[in-house]
């Protein structure tokens, strides 16, 4: 598939993903059509033959008219009736079988949109989802999916399929009558120009909803994943506010696409009734005249009277439409998705976006976050392939910011954070994933088997090495488990405490096998003894890999090759544990402290 070009794209605002613009959204549904194209051209063609069977019935009955008034018997009138009802039987059956073949066809595609969707949202920078905001993806996941997905498989072909039987209509009429055809034609002006004023509003107004919804999902995520520090720290109110507001935005601009639907569809009434009276009037006159036979008249007044339905459908689904195209815009805004950190798409990358080799260069990076001062000033660090490094000082230092400059997540406001000659934050994210992982305290356990949780990570890996990756970081409360590795996790299922949970991302971590392994805070929920033997075990796992750990516990340090200390946004030190307590210098100072509290607390 060919990228959309950045100038094709409507710019998101800052922290927002980006909206696919008309073209894109019309390029995607054809190629989503182009995949299934035998199954798209039957369906049409029975709905074709539908509405041509639906011809039969007034027509018929003009020729029962005039040959009842022609003196005709009853033998021709039964005929005639009798291919009335053989029209509608064809009709219902071929429009079912149209109906089926559309389901069909929808759910296939429904099925590639959802694939599509999850292969692009895995594939962004986690820097990307992280200013986005979960709300966001998540109701683009859900409920956008499914809209979109409902548009190719029932509104796109309903409005196709009425707009062919429209046209059929319309045809029947000027067959039988040119000057009833242009009357009726005239007479349905009225939907043209309603139509035309909703579809003007109508899409920025379905957007603006999806954003809407979009908001509210996003902080009644964080209100319910932050659920203790809000009661901690006494955010009720605030928080409710907050959501109140967001509700407040929902409503509003659910009123305003209620309005929409309230001026059109009232205008729409009306105006099937006109045609209708127009050709009726019209053709009295005429039929005064002896222009037409009243059997014409009749058949012609059916005709435009059988045209409101296929009409009704288009005007509806027009207005289904505007909101499943608003939703299949925001699926294909992944596809936009600048691909970088910073927001850029990734540049052309040295050695082919290659890294030569597995050393990581930091040289003279400066941070900051959207609208803060500096974090890191000037840092400069160099981290050979195979060592163990700590990375140690007071809170607030820029630990774990440089940790996620390390790990790709970032890009530096100036300098440069390289792997084999390559800049991190540029790799691609599947190279990225495979280079460098970070792993924190935050861990994830997802619905499923624990073999499910662990597979993620090495989907090939046989049980054996699955156990063997939970034994190597102490995990051994998985033997205990009722049904072992196929134990279900999480509500309904075995739920992991805090501890459990994260010697389960480690194995995840030994299943993977990066090049580099970032740990900050990685075994914080683990007591002193159990993080000591887990990071122990993980070394001698990944034995010839980096491992770059945040070390809050400074017997980390004490292990290490190397040790970095930081204070105030700056590598002040740097050289092996016992050379910088030799030093006497900010380490040895922490490492006394450290070291006498623990010997107490022992």
């Amino acid at each position: 598939m060919t990228p959309p070009r950045r100038e094709d794209v409507a710019d998101p605002a800052p922290g927002h993903l980006p909206v696919a613009d008309h073209r894109q959204v019309r390029d995607a549904a054809l190629r989503l059509i182009r995949q299934d194209t035998g199954a798209f051209v039957t369906m049409i063609v029975f709905n074709a033959l539908a509405a041509a069977a639906g011809l039969v019935g007034p027509w018929l009955l003009g020729r029962i008219i005039n040959t009842v008034r022609a003196g005709g018997g009853v033998d021709t009138v039964d005929r005639l009736a009798l291919g009335i009802l053989v029209g509608a039987v064809a009709q219902l059956l071929l429009a079912r079988h149209a109906r089926y073949l559309a389901h069909r066809f929808g759910e296939r595609t429904l099925g590639r949109i959802r694939e599509q969707f999850v292969d692009r949202a895995l594939a962004l920078p986690a820097s990307v989802v992280e200013r986005a905001g979960a709300g966001d993806l998540t109701a683009r996941g859900t409920t956008d999916v499914v809209t979109a997905g409902q548009m190719l498989r029932d509104t796109g072909p309903d409005v196709f399929v009425a707009a062919v039987q429209a046209l059929f209509i319309l045809g029947a009429v000027f067959l039988l009558d040119p000057l009833l055809g242009v009357c009726g034609v005239v007479g349905l002006t009225g939907i043209w120009f309603a139509t035309r004023w909703y579809l003007r509003r109508a899409h920025s107004a379905y957007l603006e909803q999806g954003t809407a919804h979009s908001a509210l999902a996003e902080v009644l995520a964080a209100t319910a994943s932050g659920a203790r520090t809000v009661e901690a720290l006494r955010l009720r109110e605030r928080r409710v506010a907050d959501s109140e507001a967001e509700i407040g935005r929902c409503v509003a601009a659910h009123d305003r696409t209620l309005f929409l639907r309230s001026v059109l569809f009232p205008s729409i009434d009306i105006s099937y009734a006109v045609p209708v009276v127009a050709v009726l009037l019209l053709g009295g006159i005429l039929h005064d005249q002896g222009s037409v036979s009243l059997g014409t008249v009749v058949a012609s007044a059916l005709y435009l009277q059988q045209l409101s339905q296929p009409l009704d459908t288009i005007l509806q689904q027009v207005e289904q439409l505007q909101s499943s195209g608003a939703s299949f815009a925001r699926v294909e805004g992944l596809a936009a998705t600048p691909t970088g950190p910073t927001g850029a798409t990734t540049p052309l990358l040295p050695h082919g976006g290659t890294p030569e080799d597995d050393r990581i260069e930091v040289n003279g990076v400066r941070f900051a976050y959207s609208g803060t001062a500096d974090v890191l000033h000037g840092v400069d660090l160099s981290v050979h392939p195979g060592e163990r490094l700590a990375i140690v000082g007071p809170s607030g230092a820029g630990k774990s910011t440089l940790s996620r400059l390390l790990a790709g997540i970032d890009a530096p406001v100036e300098g440069t954070v390289t792997v084999g000659g390559v800049p991190i934050a540029d790799l691609p994210p599947d190279r990225l994933r495979r280079q460098v992982v970070l792993v924190t305290q935050e861990h994830h356990v997802f619905l499923g088997t624990l073999r499910d949780n662990l597979v993620i990570a090495a989907e090939s890996a046989t049980d054996v090495e699955l156990k063997a990756a939970l034994t190597a970081v102490g995990a051994d409360w998985s033997d205990g488990l009722p049904a072992g590795l196929d134990t279900e996790l999480g509500p309904g299922g075995h739920r992991l405490h805090g501890a459990q949970a994260q010697q389960l991302a480690l194995a995840r971590v030994v299943l993977a096998d990066p090049h580099t392994l970032i740990l900050d805070e990685a075994t914080a929920l683990l007591d002193p003894t159990t993080a000591r033997h887990t990071e122990r075990a993980l070394a001698a796992v990944l034995r010839g890999r980096t491992v770059i750990a945040i070390a809050h516990r400074l017997q980390t340090a004490h292990d290490a090759d190397r040790v970095a200390v930081m204070e105030d946004g700056r590598v002040t030190e740097l050289g092996t544990h016992d050379d910088l307590v030799t030093a006497d210098g900010a380490y040895a100072a922490l490492w006394h402290s450290w070291h006498g509290e623990h010997r107490r607390t022992t």
